[in-house]
């Protein structure tokens, strides 16, 4: 789960991260009262889930109280399009608005799961305010890493290791070893799944800062902190996998025009692959889940087919621990039940896997019964040009 920027520096202030003073508002008339607050000199920053926010006009400095103001008029409001909102842009609703600082370096801290080794990885870089990937990418060498043993958590020699690696000295060197300690516990205690600091400031005083700050959660983890969940913002996220979430369905939509329905996350990458495999192109990942029944397929019919992109759609089960005529009875009976306007090709493979192929051609529905993934994947493909 994403937070906005805001509402991650008011997390990691609790854990003694040190972050710009500053407080959200909603009106220009609010912006102009806390820049006033703050001394005048201020930045106005647009707050949704998206990076590149500063080249999309929605990041501005403001001299004095007034022309603050008049900078919130601007951003409030528009529709911001960034490298990761997509040309339609996002609303924006709501701005920070934070002490202007006198920033000596931008520098780049981010702490992630490195599924390879099993731990934490604390990456620093000396190129902040620069995507990490494309660092990693053209100048990897500038990325320093330090992987956390779970049993010790990040030990000071390593954060000290960090801050010499980002050539620090004096009061900015102490300030990100306890900076890069605070960060951490903040990670681990709020079950994150990122903490990105981009760019992380060291000001000409020697203080270091969370210029921005990039949170989000597991959401597994999501019952330990209920807090956190009331921080959701629905209007960020896409509408269909709102409404997926609702039923405990794992939907995510892409730009193709195969609407997928599949039984657990790697059957469906899979399925996903065999797709571009046979010329076509994925609209969704949908997991419905190990027990699969007619309610989920049902609204996994719904909401596949609320995206106007879907052409046609590919079932495709695995029956093992709900058995394959009984999750072909169940697609038979939510197709009954739902106007489905495009070609239906269904796979089930499994226990009862030839019982379920002759209930479903057996249905009276249109019906496109496939008898391996890559058969599967071959028939969609064809419906939809033919």
């Amino acid at each position: 789960m994403k937070i906005h920027e805001y509402q991650g520096k008011e997390i990691l202030r609790k854990f003694g991260v040190a972050v710009p003073k500053g407080k959200v508002a909603r009106t220009p008339e609010e912006v102009g009262v806390i820049a006033h607050e703050l001394g005048g000199k201020v930045v106005v920053k647009a707050q949704i889930h998206a990076g590149g926010r500063g080249k999309g006009g929605g990041v501005k400095l403001a001299q004095s109280a007034h022309e603050a103001y008049e900078v919130a008029r601007q951003i409030l409001g528009m529709q911001l399009v960034t490298h990761q909102t997509g040309p339609e842009g996002k609303r924006v609703n709501l701005v920070l608005v934070e002490q202007a600082l006198n920033i000596a370096r931008e520098l780049y801290a981010g702490i992630v799961l490195d599924r390879a080794t099993a731990q934490l990885v604390f990456m620093a870089s000396t190129a902040g305010g620069v995507e990490i990937e494309k660092v990693a990418e053209e100048t990897p060498k500038l990325i320093l890493k330090e992987h956390i043993d779970p049993l010790t958590g990040l030990r000071q020699a390593q954060a000290r290791k960090l801050a010499y690696g980002l050539g620090l000295e004096g009061d900015a060197f102490k300030n990100a070893v306890k900076f890069f300690l605070a960060l951490y516990r903040a990670y681990v205690e709020s079950d994150c799944a990122l903490a990105e600091i981009n760019p992380l400031i060291v000001t000409k005083e020697g203080e270091v800062l969370a210029l921005d700050a990039k949170i989000s959660f597991d959401d597994n983890a999501l019952l330990r902190h209920p807090e956190y969940v009331a921080l959701r913002d629905l209007s960020e996220e896409e509408p269909l996998e709102v409404e997926a979430s609702k039923y405990n369905l794992n939907y995510v939509r892409l730009d193709g025009n195969v609407g997928c329905m599949v039984n657990g996350a790697g059957l469906a990458m899979g399925t996903m692959d065999i797709i571009k495999l046979a010329g076509g192109a994925p609209a969704n990942f949908l997991d419905v889940g190990g027990g699969a029944n007619p309610q989920t397929v049902e609204n996994g019919f719904r909401i596949i087919l609320s995206d106007p992109n879907v052409k046609a759609i590919l079932i495709n089960v695995f029956g093992g621990i709900v058995r394959c005529d009984r999750i072909a009875q169940g697609v038979i009976q939510a197709a009954k039940n739902v106007d489905i306007h495009v070609p239906l090709v269904v796979r089930l493979e499994g226990t009862n896997a030839k019982e379920a192929g002759e209930l479903l051609a057996g249905s009276g529905l249109p019906i496109i019964v496939a008898g391996s993934i890559k058969d599967a994947a071959e028939k969609v493909v064809a419906a939809i040009r033919a």
